[in-house]
């Protein structure tokens, strides 16, 4: 798996990290969901500059243009419902790709710490020959990402899988490791220390699913 850590070399995107952390922030959910929104912005200009390009020309008012745009279609997916502000950042740029969407939660039986990963719903596109940007605000256990995975099949391959996460634990990117296709990249905004015993990221931020839209039942 090819990993690729974008708020290493300081920019804007670091601004907008502190703010979606800092607890005098989050009580505002809008200003939340609009800086998830920008991370999401961010990320895929940084992950466009990875895609493969084809030339074409351009009729302008006053002549051709030679220039190039992206050779293969892509396609957004998203994990509901937490993924939802993200994915819109990501439609900015990419604003002509199919989308998808796939739920997945945290299913605890007994109430307890041990929980099983349960995906209910499934929307989504072919992917044959395309490009599949895998869209989840946090990367804790891995073990979300890799059941929508499966839960996608992906009998029709697509060229390449990238999967955006906004905040990873080192704990996430072993289990995906073990557990994705080689070829696959995977795309983090920040990197943190680690899970604590109840398999949450520390330090995080929390429930991202819940400071964008409220707390669930």
């Amino acid at each position: 798996m090819h990993i690729h850590y974008i708020s290493e070399q300081n920019s804007i995107l670091n601004h907008f990290l502190a703010q979606i952390r800092d607890v005098n922030i989050q009580n505002d959910s809008m200003r939340f969901r609009k800086n998830i929104e920008r991370i999401g912005e961010i990320m895929a200009y940084e992950l466009s500059k990875t895609l493969d390009y084809k030339e074409i020309d351009v009729q302008t008012p006053l002549g051709i243009k030679h220039t190039t745009t992206i050779a293969e279609p892509v396609v957004l997916c998203s994990i509901l419902r937490a993924g939802l502000a993200l994915h819109q950042g990501f439609m900015s740029f990419f604003d002509n790709a199919e989308n998808g969407f796939v739920s997945a939660y945290r299913h605890h039986y007994d109430n307890d710490d041990k929980f099983e990963i349960l995906v209910e719903y499934q929307a989504a596109p072919s992917f044959e020959g395309k490009n599949l940007i895998l869209i989840d605000p946090m990367l804790a256990t891995g073990q979300s990402l890799v059941a929508v995975l499966h839960k996608l099949h992906l009998e029709h391959q697509p060229k390449e899988i990238h999967i955006a996460v906004v905040i990873a634990t080192p704990e996430g990117i072993q289990y995906l490791e073990e557990n994705v296709p080689s070829n696959c990249h995977l795309w983090v905004a920040a990197l943190d220390e680690k899970l604590n015993e109840h398999n949450y990221i520390v330090p995080g931020l929390g429930d991202a699913g819940d400071l964008a839209y409220g707390i669930k039942l």
